[in-house]
């Protein structure tokens, strides 16, 4: 994340460094890079200003070939949420960003989607595993939470990150995908 600073325990500001998780690739040394990444992008009015920071960033991101607002005056964060959430289901977007207050209600309503695996995170640890080890398609961040310098950096992070099916992982998003369709245990 470069110079985006961090406070340990005591409140002394520190850099992190962009040491991998254990068993973590970096995104570059992966032959399954995607580029021309289709993403949708929505927010209720509680997180336009942040969705709107992060919108113009993704225009200027050669990894990001088209970008879709699914934004509407007086749109709830349920619906914005479904839109974008269906928006993957149906192909239409490779991946989405939701913002609302927290980023909790767009996560929630988002997963309601068959299919679709969207997370809240701020920071690193959380949006790498929300990819790396459970493939959500949908970042869901908080207005009221984290500042826009900070979210581009973790959505910088984030477009590079890609799921491991055959990691430890896979099998346990198997038997979620499993349940899901009803072969409940």
């Amino acid at each position: 994340i470069g110079s985006l600073p961090h406070r340990d325990r005591s409140g002394s500001a520190f850099i992190p460094d962009r040491t991998p998780m254990p068993g973590w690739t970096p995104a570059a040394a992966r032959p399954e890079r995607l580029e021309d990444m289709r993403i949708v992008i929505g927010a209720p009015g509680n997180g336009l200003a942040l969705k709107d920071a992060l919108k113009e960033h993704l225009h200027r991101d050669e990894r990001v070939s088209a970008v879709t607002d699914l934004s509407e005056p007086d749109i709830t964060y349920p619906q914005v949420s479904f839109r974008a959430a269906q928006a993957i289901v149906d192909g239409r977007a490779d991946r989405g960003i939701l913002v609302c207050g927290t980023g909790v209600g767009t996560a929630i309503a988002a997963s309601k989607v068959r299919g679709v695996r969207a997370a809240t995170a701020h920071d690193l640890v959380t949006v790498r595993g929300s990819v790396e080890n459970y493939d959500a398609q949908i970042l869901c961040m908080g207005q009221n939470v984290i500042a826009a310098p900070a979210a581009w950096a973790l959505v910088d992070l984030w477009l590079d990150l890609r799921h491991d099916p055959s990691s430890s992982y896979g099998e346990k998003l198997a038997e979620i995908e499993a349940y899901e369709a009803g072969n409940h245990c």
